[in-house]
């Protein structure tokens, strides 16, 4: 395996309250969208929620009313087959000054494209579809196992998190392939230098670092990912999560705290979750393992989500909502206080939920991509 250095502890915090004690309903906020899979805000202060149809539209929602115009239109330009689509949108710290925000989609090759776009001066509700700016591009050998997510870190850096390549088993071989950036976890920057794609952070873990004698690709912040579809840093402690989804047997959720070292292996096809991947034993050192995962059975792909701290719901401070995308199942996941954790599932609405989201304020959000709708967590 690709090893950069010591294998981590997950995050040990303060025990929260009980995660079998919360009551969790589902409030509809919007209807009729076209297979919503992700929402999330600008942080500018405007308190808009911005929501991303597979399809390729970016809507908004502002004071609680869906806009007729999205802000972008990308419906001409994606891919929409199995896992691909408009899968990702992100606006960077500095998005109220720059006018700037970036999105992950598969072009009509199936391939992964992040672009920069730039909402209009005369309209902050409208991007120019003009404005296009392409950061990076990958190939993609199958259409799945896209990734997709964007988001920036507590150290403005954009985070892309790539999955394998698709198909099935790690069939392309790119979990643990240093020479690829596919199965893994990219960190850029993107704002210091607009005039550019992007700039390698020269904090990045393989920078100046060699794996057996074999470069590992500079953009690269973690190896070994299937294909960690949705994940987010915790707003208060900087905590990184990350849903991996498994094959067939488990999903995974894993828990870096903030400030440990980059250049982490997850481990992905030597394992699935904390069990050796088609092998009764494996060399597990050097790996990072996740702080729980779930059998696979009933449930399919798991769809991460976030640590709450809004302040609408004060019992649900530090806990981390996550769910399973087939099945609707919603749980909780809490530290103990003793270095373990307490999950706990909290509902079961029999939506497909796609994503989570966050708002201004950090209250949560899950959108159902079957029916069209987002629902807000109360």
């Amino acid at each position: 395996p690709i090893v950069a250095g010591a294998e981590v502890a997950a995050p040990t915090r303060a025990a929260v309250s009980d995660p079998a004690s919360l009551s969790l309903t589902l409030t509809p906020i919007v209807e009729g969208l076209d297979q919503p899979v992700f929402v999330t805000h600008a942080g500018d202060g405007s308190q808009r929620l911005f929501i991303v149809e597979k399809s390729g539209a970016i809507r908004i929602l502002q004071e609680g009313v869906l806009l007729g115009e999205p802000l972008l239109d990308l419906g001409g330009r994606v891919s929409g087959g199995s896992e691909q689509g408009l899968l990702g949108l992100a606006f960077p710290p500095n998005f109220a000054d720059s006018g700037f925000f970036f999105v992950n989609y598969t072009d009509l090759q199936g391939d992964t494209t992040v672009a920069r776009f730039q909402v209009s001066a005369a309209d902050p509700n409208r991007a120019d579809p003009a404005s296009e700016f392409t950061v990076l591009k990958l190939d993609q050998p199958a259409p799945n196992h896209n990734g997709g997510m964007l988001i920036f870190g507590p150290d403005g850096m954009l985070y892309v998190g790539m999955g394998d390549g698709g198909a099935a088993n790690d069939r392309f071989g790119n979990g643990q392939n240093p020479a690829t950036l596919l199965g893994k976890m990219l960190r850029i920057d993107v704002t210091s230098a607009p005039d550019q794609p992007y700039v390698v952070p020269p904090d990045n873990p393989w920078v100046a670092v060699d794996w057996n004698g074999q470069d590992v690709r500079d953009e690269v912040w973690a190896v070994g990912l299937r294909n960690p579809w949705r994940y987010s840093f915790d707003r208060t402690t900087g905590d990184l999560w990350i849903g991996d989804v498994g094959q067939n047997q488990w999903e995974e959720v894993n828990a870096i705290p903030a400030g440990t070292p980059p250049g982490l292996n997850f481990g992905w096809p030597i394992m699935e979750a904390t069990n050796c991947f088609s092998a009764n034993t494996c060399d597990t050192n050097g790996l990072t393992l996740p702080v729980h995962e779930y059998a696979h059975t009933g449930h399919c792909s798991i769809t991460g989500g976030y640590v709450y701290r809004g302040q609408a719901q004060p019992a649900w401070q530090g806990i981390y909502f996550y769910g399973g995308y087939c099945s609707g199942t919603l749980w909780a996941l809490a530290p103990d206080g003793d270095g373990g954790w307490v999950n706990a599932a909290v509902g079961q609405p029999g939506i497909t939920l796609s994503s989570f989201g966050e708002d201004e304020a950090g209250e949560l959000y899950v959108a159902d991509m079957s029916d069209g709708s987002v629902y807000r967590l109360d």
